[in-house]
């Protein structure tokens, strides 16, 4: 059946058994691609009927289907005309592994944080509604989703607009980990006590044949009102009363009941939420049991599941961390952690373990939980945000006010900061440096490798004001970088001391800058650079700085992050305001979006690369000329 399937008319020509035998081949394929090139296999799984159902009712691309965070729409890609490259997924140059605009006319709109579906759904409804157009909008929302805050502000503006669009709301009772939170359990209601939607709609659309049909469909509607209010019904209230008519819930596997589900919500005149339950991992066994680690899995055995797994590999940044807070709060009881839904991905998981009481998971909220973590901070403990760099983004507005303006004692810990390889622009962490390092009260750190981080974190604890340490995603170094100095505040560390040029590295950097002094040195070249461990990216290390200008005439610097506003551009500013003297070279990410591929190929591409540090180096140091010094 794949082979017979290019587009959305294809599907809408296949029997009722092809349609069965097309949904076991797209997740064969799913198995099969996600097993070679790794990817979100488990929600992908679980949204092959609704998808089909999708493709039966509309009429793409003329229709809009949008997906919130969009990783679950390899199966819209696949039946979009794209299914001969989808095995380029994630790839360098292949297909994104969530939708972009760019990719494909049938990607209405691109996506990679949750809780974004309703509200670009509910402004392309009423753009329609303005230009006199008649094409159906769909939100394709997850229940994880909806413990976002972004999801219940377009929900209540929807309300308000009474604009025609529809909201399925996939509910699979899982974000990456389960869902958590009173949504979930109200969800959790929703499907024990079905309201049958469907057939009261069609009942209704009865009454409107036959004489006072309109008046009687009034009273069934204030009649079921009451009933939400003060009956056995009451569970759909909510979405009832912010305008939304409710249908459901509906198996979200069963075919069928999805196409007339769909055909219904069509037919209203009204916002619809059509809420599908769905089986997150659906038909491979070892997904369904183990939806987590198949949400984003590597490469793994499509035979049995089995993922592969580094024999001797050094553990990753996020591991080190994980472990280093169990330590801190083993000795210090102020000590809290808190995630928004990533408590395997964060490692916050370890603390959750041991301190069950002390861990906090706010859903995909990270606003609140920035927020919730200034609010425990005036009363004295001591919260650490574990979030992607990507994320935190989400929640730059408590940053500035809730934390940096009352400075509280917040430590952010930024996983995944730099390059992410294959999950592309949207989840590339290269903007933290820049966005935190404007704020007033702010302290920037980064370690080095897994030796840096548990005395990082504690010397963040001592601090009176907000900490950022961030750190990339991946294992740290296995290269031996020597004693570890104590931490001062805005001192860098001086791991190889020479004249001519000095490599400043923050953070992970800082083992890209001793491979390439290495390099030099088995060379025999002379003379050899300077390498300086930057530490902090505020307050820098001034001093040394100043140090530096008497005998240097060139300073490179090192980051995994934009070139704009970061690492660089601090020490670039502060050695142009003091009128040093240094050339200065950036070595960083240039003011462009960086698209998926593996990170060792994206790191090489901006010279973030042994080889091409080294070679820069020795270009400089030919050139090197007397130094001007400082004034």
């Amino acid at each position: 059946m794949l082979e017979r399937v290019d587009s959305p008319a294809d599907v809408k020509r296949l029997s009722r058994i092809e349609i069965d035998t097309l949904a076991r081949e797209i997740r064969e394929l799913l198995v099969q691609t996600c097993a070679n090139n790794g990817g979100h296999l488990a929600p992908n799984l679980g949204v092959v009927e609704l998808t089909l159902a999708l493709h039966r009712v509309l009429r793409l691309p003329e229709d809009r289907v949008v997906w919130d965070v969009s990783h679950q729409s390899y199966v819209h890609k696949i039946l979009t005309g794209r299914r001969d490259r989808f095995a380029t997924i994630r790839k360098g140059g292949g297909l994104s592994g969530f939708s972009m605009r760019a990719e494909s006319p049938y990607d209405s709109f691109g996506a990679g944080h949750a809780s974004t579906s309703v509200s670009a759904a509910l402004g392309m409804a009423r753009a329609r509604d303005l230009q006199g157009g008649f094409e159906t909008i769909v939100a394709v929302l997850g229940d994880g989703a909806l413990t976002g805050g972004l999801a219940y502000e377009a929900l209540n503006n929807a309300g308000e607009l009474k604009s025609n669009f529809i909201v399925v709301l996939n509910d699979n009772q899982m974000s990456i980990a389960p869902n958590v939170g009173s949504i979930a359990s109200y969800l959790s209601m929703l499907r024990s006590n079905p309201l049958s939607g469907f057939t009261r709609e069609t009942g209704k659309s009865v009454l409107r044949r036959i004489p006072f049909g309109a008046t009687a469909k009034r009273a069934i509607e204030a009649a079921e009102m009451a009933a939400m209010h003060f009956g056995a019904d009451k569970t759909a209230v909510i979405f009832e009363e912010l305008g939304f008519r409710y249908l459901g819930p509906f198996d979200g596997h069963n075919y069928d009941a999805l196409v007339d589900a769909l055909q219904t919500a069509k037919a209203l005149d009204r916002p619809v939420l059509l809420h599908a339950i769905t089986t997150k991992g659906k038909g491979y066994a070892p997904a369904e049991v183990d939806s987590r680690t198949f949400h984003g899995v590597g490469a793994f055995e499509a035979r049995d599941g089995t993922v592969a797994k580094k024999s001797g590999a050094p553990p990753s940044y996020s591991e080190v961390f994980g472990n280093a807070l169990v330590a801190l709060a083993q000795r210090d009881p102020r000590v809290i952690g808190i995630t928004a839904a990533m408590p395997d991905g964060t490692q916050l998981a370890k603390l959750a373990a041991r301190f069950p009481e002390r861990y906090f998971d706010v859903g995909i909220a990270e606003a609140h939980a920035v927020c919730f973590a200034a609010g425990a901070a005036t009363r004295g403990l001591r919260p650490v945000c574990a979030i992607y760099s990507t994320f935190l983004q989400r929640a730059y507005d408590q940053i500035v006010h809730d934390v940096c303006v009352q400075n509280l004692p917040v430590i952010f810990a930024l996983d995944r900061a730099g390059l992410v390889g294959d999950d592309g622009p949207t989840h590339m962490g290269l903007y933290d440096i820049a966005y935190l390092r404007a704020l007033p009260n702010m302290t920037l750190m980064a370690p080095r490798g897994a030796d840096e981080m548990l005395p990082m974190l504690q010397y963040a604890l001592t601090c009176d004001g907000p900490v950022a340490i961030r750190y990339p995603r991946g294992s740290v170094p296995a290269r031996d970088m020597g004693s570890v100095a104590p931490i001062v505040r805005g001192r860098a560390d001086v791991l190889r001391r020479h004249c001519g040029v000095a490599v400043l590295a923050y953070g992970a950097a800082t083992d890209i800058a001793l491979g390439a002094y290495e390099a030099i040195a088995a060379t025999g070249t002379s003379p050899l650079p300077t390498i300086v461990n930057a530490r902090f990216a505020k307050p820098l290390d001034e001093a040394l700085l100043l140090e530096l200008a008497d005998d240097h005439a060139y300073l490179i610097t090192l980051e995994e992050h934009a070139l704009a506003g970061g690492f660089g551009s601090a020490v670039l500013e502060f050695a142009s305001d003091r009128g040093l003297g240094l050339r200065v070279e950036r070595i960083g990410v240039p003011d462009l979006l960086v698209q998926h591929d593996s990170t060792d190929k994206q790191r090489a591409r901006f010279g973030l690369s042994v080889d091409a540090v080294a070679a820069r180096i020795l270009a400089l140091s030919s050139d090197a000329r007397t130094p001007v010094g400082r004034p």
